[in-house]
């Protein structure tokens, strides 16, 4: 028996579309709703149109076109700005499209829109392969890749844009598009870090690289006493130490653990978070340097394989909380800048259960994501020797703006350290003017302008942070 129609919007949605549509009120709309940042927990869109296949993408983009309103883009739903369930909108859901192909040959792997991370890495690790992505297996691959893509093979491999072959989409005006360094290489310029603004993408092919599957992997806490000789020193110790290495800083109020002090539980401590993809056996000297500054007071690492390492970082980005999220590129770290954050963490709302709600996180980069020049990509990397984040996740509706305001004013503590560019996936919307500086140059920025004015002239995909609404505020 069909679901009752409730709302009438969009009810000329085509009947030719064989996925389900789904209205509010229908069964299973409440599920296919949440999504990983529920900070607009309000809202709620007019039609989530689960797509089939890829000739339901071409049916949903065409009908965009024919009625002139413009689609959102649902693919992992792990978007910072939650833009992926827009209130009222109508949401093009592309997650059910979960193929994935694996060449182990020639080491390439091709995915549609729908794969999340931990299912890319399941599938390359089945032939010794990992295609360098995200850091939290239920964010979705296509989204993250079409934002520039950074993770714990950064340093390594490059961003995950670095390592894509070729892009097929359906554009604004209905076409289906393949594009590659060869074929419409300006349009695959903008969609290796702008993608969302130009295409509806249906599958990416990424070049993969032998990894694992026995890796070293695992969390240090330490004293955040020890801020100053960690944070003043590792820019040093990381510049020496092989790209295999890669770490995460991650500043929080303890949560209860075995071998942790008491007296440290709910108090701010450092985390670093180690994963070692190299030679097992130089594990040791790959991280002497790191562990001549200081002695932790809880060590986790050991050796697991990549899709446990690749994991680590999950209970950290809990799925269906309110979410808040600001940060940037760092050139270098001090221990000044622990001490701010280290401050701020005392301040933290508390939440009832406790838990480490609030998080100052610095991933290390460098290494191979300065291979490539500023302008090979839209994705912008001058600087990019450290990403930082300031995040913070809750339930209750009543501590949004108390979180919120621990975000802003953290972050506008931490700017002074922060680059002009950024990494425009991992940080919530700013404006036009930071989103122009985002992508590095102005050279970059027009060139953006331009194709968003070629590839998408009525902004039929406008629930992004949004080239063509930044460029009319700028007056460009």
């Amino acid at each position: 028996m069909p679901d009752t129609v409730t709302d009438p919007r969009f009810a000329d949605f085509p009947a030719t579309f064989k996925g389900r549509v789904l209205r509010a009120g229908e069964s299973d709309f409440a599920s296919a709703r949440l999504i990983w940042n529920m900070l607009r927990r309000d809202e709620n869109p007019a039609v989530i149109a689960q797509a089939a296949d890829r000739e339901d993408v071409a049916i949903a983009v065409a009908y965009a076109n024919e009625t002139g309103v413009p689609l959102a883009i649902h693919s992992g739903g792990h978007g910072i700005d939650g833009m992926a369930m827009p209130g009222d909108a109508l949401v093009l859901d592309l997650s059910k499209l979960k193929d994935i192909d694996v060449d182990p040959e020639r080491r390439l792997v091709t995915i549609e829109p729908g794969v999340l991370l931990g299912e890319l890495d399941a599938a390359g690790q089945e032939h010794g392969l990992v295609v360098p992505a995200g850091v939290v297996s239920d964010t979705g691959a296509t989204g993250l890749a079409l934002g520039g893509g950074i993770g714990h093979l950064t340093r390594r491999f490059g961003a995950t844009v670095d390592n894509i072959v070729s892009i097929e989409g359906i554009t604004a005006d209905g076409a289906t598009v393949t594009a590659s360094a060869e074929s419409h290489p300006d349009l695959f310029w903008g969609l290796c870090g702008a993608g969302h603004n130009l295409a509806v993408v249906t599958s990416i092919t990424f070049r993969a690289h032998p990894v694992g599957p026995r890796v070293m992997s695992g969390m240090m806490y330490y004293s955040a006493d020890d801020a100053p000789k960690l944070f003043g020193n590792l820019d040093a110790v990381m510049a020496e130490a092989p790209r295999e290495l890669s770490i995460a800083l991650i500043l929080l109020n303890a949560p209860p653990m075995p071998g942790l002090p008491d007296s440290l539980v709910d108090t701010p401590v450092i985390a670093v978070l180690v994963i070692y993809t190299g030679d097992l056996a130089r594990y040791e000297e790959a991280t002497a340097g790191l562990r001549s500054l200081a002695r932790p007071l809880v060590d986790e690492v050991t050796e697991t394989t990549w899709a446990q390492a690749n994991s680590i970082a999950d209970p950290f980005e809990p799925p269906g909380r309110a979410q808040y999220l600001r940060g940037g590129y760092m050139s270098g770290i001090d221990a000044d800048l622990a001490a701010v954050a280290l401050h701020q963490l005392a301040s933290c709302p508390r939440t009832e259960p406790p838990s480490p709600n609030c998080l100052v996180t610095l991933p290390i980069l460098g290494g191979a994501i300065f291979d490539r020049p500023e302008d090979a990509t839209a994705f912008s990397r001058t600087g990019a020797e450290w990403l930082y984040e300031v995040s913070a996740h809750w339930d209750d509706p009543a501590d949004d703006t108390a979180h919120l305001d621990w975000v802003h004013e953290t972050d506008a503590l931490l700017r002074r350290w922060a680059t002009p560019n950024a990494y425009v996936n991992l940080t919530t919307h700013r404006g036009a003017e930071w989103l122009r500086r985002a992508y590095g140059t102005d050279e970059k920025w027009r060139r953006l302008v331009e194709l968003k004015k070629a590839w998408d002239p009525d902004n039929r995909l406008a629930y992004n942070k949004n080239i063509r609404t930044a460029a009319e505020e700028l007056g460009a």
